[in-house]
This record gives C-alpha cells, structure tokens and sequence, in this order.
C-alpha cells in the first residue's frame, strides 16, 4: 500500500532535500518481527534490494518472500521466510553479533542489528541468570528471526529511514507457549523490553508483541506517541500469521519526511517529579548527580511547601520517554520516594558546539550557540583555583579571548590567523582549535634586513 514509487537503497524514498526521513509504526495489534517486515516491504521497500543486503550473511538454507494478503479486510503484505530443517538451531548471541559484523552491511544496518540483539541478550540474560554473551537464542536465534531482524533493518536502510518513532503497543493476556514452555502473556521479556514506552493490554488470548518485535522497537524507536508532524510520503501493513475476529492483525508503519519548519513541535521527552519532605540536602545532591548519570537530559531540585506547612523539596527530571522506566528506579532507589509522576511534554534545544579557549595557560571550554558563547564552569572554577584569579575575571577573560577568535561576525568555520592556525596562516573555526591566550606576550618583531645596494637600474636586476 504504497503511496510512493520504490527507491534506491538510501534514497529517502522522496523525502525533500535537507529533511528527516522518519518511520512511525502503529502497533494497534501488537508488532513481531516478520509484521515490522512485512509492513516496509508493503510501504514500498523493494524486496530485491533487502534480499541482496540480507545474502551477505554468512548462513543459507533460507528464503524470504513478499505474499499479498488480507488481515480484517485491509490489504497487508506478509513477510514469509522459510527454512531448511537444518538451519533451525540455537545460537548464542557472540554468534549472532560475529555473523552481523563478517556480513560487512551498511553501517545503520550492522548498528541496527547489533543493537536489537545486544537488547534481546540483556534481557534474557536478566530473566536466566546468565551473561549476555553465554545467551543460547532459541526462536530468535533462528533463521527466520536473523532473517525479520537484518531484514528489518535492511529495510529501513532501503527506504533511507533516518528515525524511528512508534505508537504505544499493544500486546495480549494469557499465557503462550514458547521453547521455554509455557510463559505468562506478554512475555517476560518483552515486559523488560517495553520498559518506559507506552503499552496497553487487550482482552485476546494472542501474542500480540513478540520479544523480536519489542526489541526492535526498544532499540530503532526514539519516540513513543500519537503521529508525528510529517509529510506523508508512504504506508503499509505488515501482517501477522493468522485472522484475529477481534481486529486486523497487523502492524501499520507510515512514512514521511519532517523539517524543522514542518514539524512545529519539539522534541517529546518526559517530566518526572516526586515531592520529598524526609530526605536531607545531601541525598537530594545524590539523587541529582545520579538521575544524570543514569542518562537524564537534567536533573534539579526545587524547595516546595506541602500540607501541614511542611517545608520539603520536588526533585525533577527530564528524559527521553523511553528512559523513563529505568530512571523512575533511580527515584526509587535514590530518595526512597513511595511514588513518582510522569508529565509527557516537549522540548527545543537550540543548535550548540563546543570549542576552547586558553586563559592564564590553562584551557577552558567554551558553549557556543548561535548568538553567545559561555565558558565552562568547571573549567572556569578550576583556572582560578590554579592562577588566583577571581572566577569573574576569568570567565571575562575567555569570552573576550572567544571573541578575538571568532571576530565581529562570529567566525563560524572562517578561523583567524590569531587562533589555532597550524603555522599556514588559516586560522582554524569553533570546535576544531583552541583560541589564543590573550595574557601570552607579544612575538618579538623580526629585525629588519639591513639595505643593500639597489640594482633596480642595473641591467637584468628587479624591475627590468
């Protein structure tokens, strides 16, 4: 169900020069691997294309086929992969990792792959008590997951996907049966994959997400929502093996380009807040260093007054919505807190590069934005910790050398031959050098040569 022609591998598939190509995929029934397949190779992956990337793995005894089928009566493209008897056996994920890299795929693809079977080994690693790398991979050490899995990805890479976002995902109730036996529904391991993304439960007796399907969401999806602003430019429906009578059973992707004039909206993160009024300054201090450390875009405590008139303390952190999960445990374990609360918002970073400048020979790193530079507090703590200087005139001191740098205009790649040339007189720009030292003294001027008799009249001299 494209509404595209196919592209080329990379090709962004239409996207507008200069724009995101993004994939958002609608996991209203769930999402397994051969149904994230199924679904770009209907929005227009050209199956040639995802076979030839996917013969570079060092196995055979494989096949993989497109087959238009029907699934609630919407039209959906079904991946099927089928196998020799003798390709069926378990793998541990070292296996698996050194087939992905002899493959020599495209990087997003390697990356991909990679990432989406290291998240499946951490998981069951967790629920079996054992190192990742001595993981034994029983359905998705198969052909037939390698195939859904690098096919996948394969697949993005064909369509030139640079993102991935996705719809909260359903999954089943129950039990379902597995090479482990009988396991409750949803899995162990997708529940551990799932962390911090939004899921729901429906009332069907079906495996409705399998672990394949939620580690390539855990892994390719950034965000978790409704939509996002994009231009449409494709769909498709990848379907599941059987006809479910409660829904179509199927994943929906859709694809589309987005421009920072387009989008509108900003970049979805998650607010997370409990209210403490029993912990002391020095935990409040920890929780902040390790709500960072655990991946927090930031962290920060503001004093509050609750009921009773009790004087107490809301701690705050922003994050990506999938790191929400792992980082409501840093709450917990952190404060002790009995309950943390999640806001769903969005945010606009503005474009920033690092670059250097040295004040009393020591250096110090400057945040360069579009309009400002700031120096580095630490840096700015230390170089008058070292030199005696106050914090003021050293902060001073590296903005003005910043701007001897980048001169009345910025300098945005033009350089100065002031600051980190390398001896040719071209000057290097923010982030690639280290700005003068404007307490270094002056080079002593060279002596002028003493004059010489002039030949300029004489015959073949300068001049003639």
């Amino acid at each position: 169900m494209t509404e595209a022609g196919t592209g080329g591998a990379g090709s962004g598939h239409g996207a507008p020069p200069g724009s995101t190509r993004l994939a958002w995929f609608h996991c209203f029934a769930g999402i397994a691997g051969d149904m994230a397949l199924g679904s770009l190779l209907d929005a227009g992956a050209d199956l040639f294309e995802v076979r030839a990337l996917l013969r570079r793995l060092p196995i055979g005894g494989w096949t993989l086929d497109a087959a238009p089928v029907l699934r609630g009566g919407i039209a959906c493209t079904r991946a099927i992969v089928r196998v020799t008897e003798a390709a069926v056996v378990p793998r541990r994920h070292a296996d698996i990792a050194a087939m992905v890299a002899e493959a020599r795929l495209p990087d997003r693809v390697a990356r991909r792959s990679l990432a989406t079977f290291a998240a499946l080994a951490a998981v069951e690693g967790a629920l079996h008590r054992q190192p990742p790398d001595r993981v034994h991979f029983h359905e998705v050490g198969g052909h037939d997951a390698v195939v859904d899995v690098v096919g996948t990805a394969a697949a993005l890479e064909v369509l030139g996907v640079d993102v991935v976002a996705s719809s909260p995902v359903a999954v089943g109730t129950g039990t379902t049966t597995t090479a482990h036996g009988t396991l409750p529904n949803p899995a162990p391991a997708v529940v551990r994959l799932l962390a911090g993304a939004p899921t729901f439960g429906r009332l069907l007796p079906v495996e409705l997400t399998t672990p394949t399907g939620a580690a390539l969401l855990a892994t390719l999806a950034t965000s978790f929502g409704p939509l996002p602003p994009m231009q449409v430019t494709a769909s498709g429906f990848g379907a599941g093996t059987r006809e479910l009578d409660e829904l179509p059973n199927c994943t929906q992707v859709v694809l589309g380009s987005v421009t920072a004039a387009a989008a509108g909206g900003g970049q979805p993160v998650t607010l997370l807040e409990a209210n403490l009024d029993d912990v002391t300054g020095e935990q409040l201090a920890h929780a902040v260093a390790a709500l960072l450390e655990a991946g927090a875009h930031d962290a920060w405590v503001t004093p509050i007054v609750m009921k009773k008139g009790r004087p107490a303390h809301t701690l705050h952190a922003l994050c990506d919505p999938v790191a929400a999960g792992h980082l409501r445990e840093v709450f917990r374990t952190s404060t002790g807190t009995f309950g943390v609360r999640a806001t769903a918002a969005e945010r606009w970073p503005a474009a920033r590069e690092l670059s250097e400048v040295t004040v009393a020979g020591e250096p110090v790193r400057m945040k360069v934005g579009a309009d400002r530079a700031k120096a580095e507090h630490d840096d700015v703590a230390r170089v008058a910790a070292r030199s005696g200087l106050p914090l003021h005139e050293v902060r001073s001191r590296a903005e003005e050398a910043w701007r001897r740098w980048a001169g009345p205009d910025g300098g945005r790649g033009q350089g100065t031959a002031e600051g980190g040339g390398d001896g040719s007189g071209q000057g290097s720009g923010p982030g690639t050098g280290s700005a003068p030292d404007p307490e270094a003294p002056e080079p002593e001027p060279e002596p002028e040569p003493e004059p010489g008799p002039d030949h300029s009249s004489q015959p073949g001299g300068p001049g003639t």
